[in-house]
């Protein structure tokens, strides 16, 4: 998962691009960077978060009213800083772009591209593929000046020989912003207006919380596989490439987005009320009693306070987050997520001391988390501990961008849930049913039936997904210490 934001019309993009990168500082927080144009790109990018990259100094430089910029977190490539996005190519008319997502064919499309098309990528940051197999396609059909249909035609080459997940945010030098969304519509995408000048003024985001935050209205963005561009005029131009067979992410809902955010029209908050009042009622069918529910912060949160409220069981802020160690679920190695989470959370022991305490967190991935955290809560002097997870048990590599491909890091493959709690150190563990967790989701919702839960079910949507393919990654993963 990674951040984006996209602008055109401003009168300084890159102010607004650097808040917006601010704002989703949470999707990634390896690297950062920002392009933008004048007549000549500008760029800055750099590894570390996004306040510590940019200075005054960079803001005289990053001129122009068209920018995108970036947030990474690392799944391909070695994370450094040459793996940062934004990437450019000055062919045709000068391509820059960003995105959000994970390409599955990786691999296969470096090669191609080094021997088909005699292109030497100079990362391993899989938007620098996407970026050229989109500029190939740009370039093949072009006819001297831009025309809408050759981009059209470009996005449709991406479409047809990129395969994974990914959101797209770029610009082509004196022309315009683009935008895409893969025909599945895995990753999430939010595009908003806002009133500039006299004239409109366009952005395009990763998340929606991101535009609320400049001040932008979000408008509709339609179904998966549509390509939007924004011309210089400030009109915008969509069409409808590919067929769309839309399953967004249950992930996002779950712990990536801010639940100030929306997707697909669908409230990141609101939904995790839902999870919190479907936990809830498996809890109670498993005959448990919990003293206090306590929340794992942040993502956690809503869903903790929901699952009280159902249980009639008081809610108890009982640890609490040191704000300036980064979430721990986006750190390059398993290494430094121990480390991190050591420093991250602090007991209150009161909330603790002779009860039975039911933590309450958005998921449990490795296990080391959890396992560091119970340990916490029987230091402080809990009873007994529980723990009930929003999600269900994750024994499925990831391909469409989420740290975790490797099958030999899910605590709960191959285990029973007792054998989870014992690893853990709880005297149970308790997770969300898959249909719950979907039905929290999309309630209410006519136009999101069906969603990505590859890592829970090992249902791949995009079909393309083979062991050959999983094991590749997985390799990749070990070989990289991620």
């Amino acid at each position: 998962m990674c951040g984006f934001i996209g602008v055109i019309g401003v009168e300084t993009a890159a102010r607004d691009v650097y808040e917006g990168l601010l704002a989703i500082q949470h999707r990634g927080q390896d690297a950062a960077g920002i392009i933008t144009y004048d007549g000549r790109f500008h760029v800055k990018k750099g590894e570390g978060l996004v306040r510590d990259i940019f200075s005054a100094a960079n803001f005289e430089r990053l001129k122009g009213s068209l920018g995108i910029g970036h947030v990474r977190y690392p799944t391909v490539g070695s994370g450094g800083g040459e793996d940062a996005q934004p990437f450019v190519v000055n062919y045709p008319y000068g391509v820059a772009m960003a995105h959000n997502g994970n390409v599955a064919n990786y691999e296969d499309l470096r090669a191609d591209l080094e021997l088909r098309s005699l292109r030497h990528l100079y990362s391993g940051c899989d938007v620098e593929v996407v970026l050229n197999v989109f500029a190939n396609a740009l370039a093949s059909a072009a006819a001297g000046e831009f025309r809408l249909d050759g981009y059209y035609e470009a996005v449709r080459s991406v479409y047809r020989d990129v395969r994974g997940a990914y959101s797209v945010v770029g610009f082509l030098a004196g022309r315009g912003l683009f935008a895409f969304r893969d025909p599945f519509g895995i990753k999430p995408i939010a595009m908003g207006r806002r009133r500039e000048g006299g004239r409109d003024a366009y952005a395009v985001a990763s998340e929606s919380v991101v535009l609320t935050a400049l001040g932008y209205e979000v408008l509709p963005w339609g179904r998966p596989g549509e390509a939007v561009f924004v011309d210089l005029d400030g009109k915008v131009h969509r069409r409808q490439v590919a067929e769309p067979d839309h399953h967004p992410c249950v992930f996002e809902f779950v712990y990536f987005a801010r639940p100030d955010s929306t997707i697909d029209g669908i409230s990141v908050y609101r939904a995790r009320i839902r999870m919190g009042e479907r936990l809830a009622e498996t809890f109670r069918g498993t005959g448990l009693a919990a003293d206090v529910v306590v929340p794992v912060p942040d993502s956690a949160r809503t869903a903790a306070l929901a699952m009280a409220q159902a249980l009639g069981v008081p809610y108890r802020e009982g640890l609490v987050k040191n704000r300036y160690v980064g979430r721990t679920f986006l750190m390059p190695s398993d290494a430094e997520r121990r480390r991190s989470v050591r420093h991250k959370l602090n007991a209150i022991e009161e909330e603790f001391a002779g009860k039975d305490v039911l933590l309450v967190d958005d998921s449990i991935v490795r296990g080391n988390t959890s396992r560091q955290i119970v340990r916490l809560a029987r230091s402080a002097g809990a009873r007994r501990v529980f723990f009930a997870s929003t999600a269900p048990p994750i024994v499925h590599p990831c391909v469409y961008g989420i740290d975790m491909s490797t099958r030999r890091e899910f605590v709960a493959r191959g285990r029973s849930l007792d054998e989870i709690a014992r690893e853990i150190g709880a005297e149970a563990v308790v997770y969300q049913e898959l249909p719950d967790l979907v039905g929290a989701v999309t309630e209410g919702q006519s136009h999101v039936d069906r969603m990505c839960t590859a890592c829970f079910s090992g249902l791949y949507p995009t079909g393309d997904i083979t062991p050959e393919m999983l094991l590749r990654i997985e390799e990749e993963r070990v070989v990289q210490g991620r």
